[in-house]
């Protein structure tokens, strides 16, 4: 009689249970899986490093069940920051995926404003390049052997002193920023230099390019405010050079001339005369 008794109250028991799970929790649990909540979503692909712009991400209602808890909700929190992952079309973005800067491999790039230019050259061997040993904020000297043709190897003017800002490995990884964390014990060695320089730099870094011929040699490594001495020590080299090249001069016959400069010094003075006043104001500057 006592079973039969327990038997009872275990039976109510789990009819009221039931009941419970039926008219309290489940209705619960149905309204917390129909709320909705607005979420930033792609709208078109956005690339790692990429600064994201109101084109790409689009706020709408979904679900709110067991989305994670920083996902983002507001497009104002996304637009105008960079993405530290890939994103496709129908990605939601959560916050640990966005930075306020561009990723390290990037972040030289968007540092330039049109007034200088990023240029990479290929160390066609381990020596050309210091032996993995450059930097980013390097200051280096360009060395052509046989330069145009001469038969003598020299440092052109335009290319005295010439800043690093990235060396990367043929993978595509800036070798010396230590970005890569797959494991990989063995160090690459570096493929390309890419130097920061003006216009008419450009126009000789691409001739050495072309003609694979090139070694750089460091200068200076140290604090910025040092390395931005011997820039603009080199930056008075090239108006020396170049001063022409701003506005063009009209020539006789009434045409424009485009104020290219075959690299000699205008005034009388020789390439080594230049060279000596950028290297004099350099060293009354301080640098050590």
């Amino acid at each position: 009689m006592q079973i039969f008794k327990n038997r009872i109250v275990i039976g109510v028991a789990c009819i009221i249970l039931s009941l419970v799970i039926c008219f309290a929790v489940t209705p619960l649990f149905n309204r917390s899986i129909s709320e909705k909540t607005q979420i930033v979503r792609v709208v078109r692909e956005i690339k790692k490093g990429d600064e994201i712009t109101a084109a790409q991400v689009k706020a709408v209602e979904v679900g709110g069940y067991n989305l994670p808890k920083d996902v983002v909700r507001n497009p104002e929190t996304v637009i105008g920051r960079y993405a530290s992952a890939d994103f496709a079309p129908g990605d939601y973005i959560i916050a640990s995926k966005i930075a306020d800067e561009p990723a390290a491999e990037n972040a030289y790039l968007y540092s330039l404003n049109g007034e200088k230019q990023a240029m990479s050259v290929t160390v066609k061997s381990f020596a050309n390049g210091l032996s993995g040993k450059l930097q980013s904020g390097d200051i280096v000297s360009v060395i052509a052997p046989d330069y145009r043709k001469q038969g003598v190897a020299v440092i052109p003017p335009e290319l005295q002193y010439v800043e690093v800002i990235a060396v990367t490995a043929n993978s595509g990884y800036d070798a010396n920023t230590g970005e890569r964390e797959d494991g990989d014990s063995e160090k690459e060695l570096p493929t390309t230099v890419t130097l920061l320089e003006a216009r008419s730099q450009s126009r000789i870094l691409g001739e050495l390019e072309a003609d694979r011929r090139l070694h750089l040699s460091l200068v200076y490594r140290g604090d910025a405010e040092n390395a931005a001495k011997f820039i603009a020590a080199q930056e008075a080299v090239l108006e020396e050079l170049h001063a022409p090249e701003e506005d063009g001069e009209e020539s006789a016959d009434g045409t424009q001339e485009t104020g290219e400069s075959d690299g000699s010094p205008e005034n009388g003075q020789t390439m080594e005369d230049v060279i000596q006043q950028a290297e004099e104001a350099l060293s009354g500057s301080g640098v050590e």
